[in-house]
């Protein structure tokens, strides 16, 4: 691990007037910086600030950037209102790292992928300009959405992926002090050309809180996730849904997928060939194709095309089925 310098600051105001890298959990960024994949000169901790609350805002909640994720997922009021986010949040990691994990570091997670992880790979996410082993390499765990010539990686969220699902929006305190609301539909980009431009955040620019909706009553909600073991392990495929079926239509559906892109991944198509049909196996069979009419395999992910259709027609079934 290179040298660097730290300092601990008391104030949001502080944090983005310090000019550093920000560290709270540290639950990837120490990862990253001990292999040599980060090497910030400068770490800003964050950790003692006072963002750690969950408050009802606007019929929804507004959630600290530093609650921690175990917080989050045992709260009462989340577990009442977002059973989604609660299930993702505890299907993720293990209970020792979501003890440790901040709501607001959990969106800025960086992808698994082996190549990025391995200073010795070529790639672009890791060092612009010199090439993405992954294409070429083995690439069991990578995207099939979204992804282009430059990087096939994925984001490796549970919480993202069931927040995208929810409209959840992103709060920040810039350096300039003005605040901005950022939708999380508009805060993760795709790789193109810049995979190691990840969002749209600016430099130093603080996430301080997350903001969650309310939901259509009686509106039902699924978190379910693939991977390769039942613990501490990555999604191969996971989807987020919340779906509201009324006098036997289908009148409100939202559904966001993980390790299937470079950011939890939403297509208005696939809620279009729900919304307004029945709760039927045709409506769920053309929301699968509507998903995946762009998928793309590079050889040892090719699996996850049709696993992707399987998982998603089994949980809009859970979905839309008789409440157990």
């Amino acid at each position: 691990m290179k040298t660097f310098n730290y300092e601990r600051v008391a104030s949001p105001e502080a944090a983005v007037a310090a000019g550093g890298r920000f560290i709270a959990g540290g639950t990837n960024l120490l990862d990253l910086m001990k292999l040599g994949v980060e090497t910030p000169e400068r770490l800003v901790d964050i950790s003692r600030l006072d963002l750690n609350t969950i408050e009802e805002k606007d019929g929804g909640f507004l959630v600290g950037a530093l609650v921690p994720n175990s917080d989050l997922a045992a709260d009462p009021r989340v577990i009442a209102n977002y059973p989604v986010l609660s299930r993702a949040l505890l299907a993720g990691a293990s209970g020792q790292l979501r003890n440790k994990a901040t709501t607001g570091g959990n969106l800025l997670q960086r992808t698994r992928c082996y190549f990025f992880y391995d200073t010795h790979a070529a790639c672009n996410k890791r060092v612009p300009g010199s090439g993405c082993d992954a294409l070429g390499g083995f690439n069991r765990i990578h995207a099939i959405l979204g992804a282009s010539e430059q990087c096939i990686a994925t984001h490796p969220g549970d919480m993202p992926v069931a927040m995208r699902a929810l409209d959840a929006a992103v709060v920040t305190l810039r350096p300039d002090g003005d605040r901005r609301r950022i939708p999380l539909a508009d805060f993760y980009r795709l790789p193109g050309d810049t995979p190691h431009i990840e969002t749209v955040l600016e430099s130093g620019e603080l996430i301080t809180h997350i903001a969650l909706p309310a939901l259509p009553p009686g509106a039902r909600q699924l978190y379910r996730k693939v991977r390769d073991r039942a613990s501490y392990a990555f999604a191969l495929v996971s989807v987020a849904g919340v779906i509201a079926v009324e006098n036997g239509t289908i009148t409100h559906a939202a559904l966001a997928f993980g390790g299937l892109a470079h950011q939890p991944w939403r297509d208005p198509a696939v809620e279009a060939a729900l919304i307004g049909q029945p709760p039927i196996e045709a409506a769920f069979d053309a929301a699968a194709t509507a998903l995946l009419k762009d998928a793309r395999g590079h050889g040892d992910n090719d699996f996850k095309i049709p696993l992707a259709r399987r998982v998603l027609i089994a949980a809009l079934r859970d979905l839309t089925g008789e409440p157990a």
